[in-house]
């Protein structure tokens, strides 16, 4: 078949490169720099699965900025454009999601266009009343940013919002190039798909909110949060998962699923506390975390990374930024550590590059996450890291 991925992000290139091991795929990008780095077989993104199977699988993989060449005879449509949270609007911004199938019903009169974007509750449903057609089916995600390929070709579950032949045919496409073959595959109407995407981003979020009001706690009272997480966690109906605590969910999915779903419950009238809860827990965990570093009145304290996790070379919504923002707020003097940026300051606050001069420099080191490197400094380094793992 030839399959087309429009969005070569986490989620699109992964799809993409999954799929090229059996199919015909074209990837549609933007980023002239993306298509040419993929075309030459390097990845845009840090994820270790998608720089080996680019590099030595023979995959059947091309990529272009040609919306025509992409969309034209290719037989299923895969998109995986981005819908950041809209604060305005209180709901996702779907735009470029509606452009592609705008642009794909004119041009093509027979493919199936599969949603992996995430999106509203319901939008899917929109979308086939407003076209008159069936053609149009969400299929989530549930992918780790960094092991996105990893958890395509070891899926946890494949879930397709459609009951008909057309489900069947795109879980057994995703299903073909995965490793694991043993997968549950749930098919089901889009609108529920678009409710399992949300209530699961959801829910580890929740998971994520506890385990850092358990820590806040403890910090407070001068507990052990260690030991007390690793008691809770023997339950095995609770799991030791999922429980390091840091400082507060971030990264691209969690911050703006929950909100969307906040968004839904919100519009719709529907009676609710947790939900609320957990958005606005996150929040809280934040501003105790500045008040934590702003407590030991440090002369200078050094932000070491911004990024969410180890490996990860992206800090787009990390929880990092908005405890600098509430320090900034106190008037508290800071340095950042953060080896990808380009430029001299980021949020007008001094960029070293130099990490000898950073630990030198800084009284009191910030890291979300205790990275090898600075358990030389140990006794200088601020962290609710436990685990030492994301």
């Amino acid at each position: 078949m030839k399959i087309s991925v429009v969005g070569l992000g986490y989620v699109g290139l992964s799809i993409a490169v999954l799929i090229s091991q059996n199919q015909e795929v074209i990837g549609l990008d933007i980023s002239e720099d993306k298509v040419k780095k993929i075309n030459n077989k390097i990845s845009p993104i840090k994820d270790k699965e998608i720089i080996e199977y680019l590099k030595h699988k023979n995959l059947n993989l091309t990529a272009t900025t040609d919306k025509e060449l992409a969309y034209k005879n290719a037989e299923m449509i895969f998109i995986a454009t981005p819908t950041d949270y809209n604060p305005e609007t209180n709901y996702f911004d779907t735009s470029s999601v509606d452009e592609v199938i705008e642009d794909v019903l004119k041009v093509n009169e027979k493919a199936l266009i599969v949603i992996k974007s995430t999106i509203p509750i319901g939008y899917t449903e929109r979308k086939r009343r407003e076209f008159n057609t069936d053609r149009i089916i969400f299929s989530p995600e549930f992918l780790r940013e960094g092991k996105a390929l990893y958890d395509n070709l070891y899926p946890s579950r494949i879930v397709v919002g459609d009951k008909t032949e057309k489900g069947e045919k795109i879980a057994r496409l995703l299903l073909e190039g995965a490793i694991k073959k043993d997968v549950p595959v749930f098919l089901m109407d889009s609108t529920e798909a678009e409710a399992v995407k949300l209530f699961a981003n959801t829910y580890l979020a929740m998971r994520v909110a506890f385990f850092n009001e358990l820590d806040t706690f403890a910090e407070i009272k001068g507990l052990n949060t260690l030991e007390i997480i690793k008691g809770v966690c023997s339950d095995p109906r609770i799991g030791d998962f999922y429980n390091n605590p840091s400082f507060g969910y971030g990264g691209y999915c969690l911050p703006k699923d929950t909100k969307q779903i906040l968004a839904d419950y919100l519009g719709n009238g529907v009676p609710h506390i947790l939900i609320r809860a957990i958005v606005e827990s996150n929040t809280i965990r934040k501003k105790h975390i500045a008040e934590m570093i702003a407590s030991k009145k440090p002369k200078l304290v050094g932000i070491y990374r911004l990024a969410m996790k180890k490996d990860s070379d992206n800090f787009r919504h990390s929880s990092i930024l908005d405890v600098i923002d509430y320090l900034k707020e106190k008037g508290v003097n800071m340095i950042i550590y953060e080896p990808i940026i380009k430029e001299d300051n980021f949020k007008s606050i001094k960029v070293e590059r130099d990490f000898e001069k950073f630990i030198s420099v800084s009284d009191l080191i910030v890291a979300n996450r205790l990275y090898e490197e600075l358990k030389i400094v140990k006794e200088k380094v601020y962290t609710r890291d436990l685990f030492e793992r994301d």
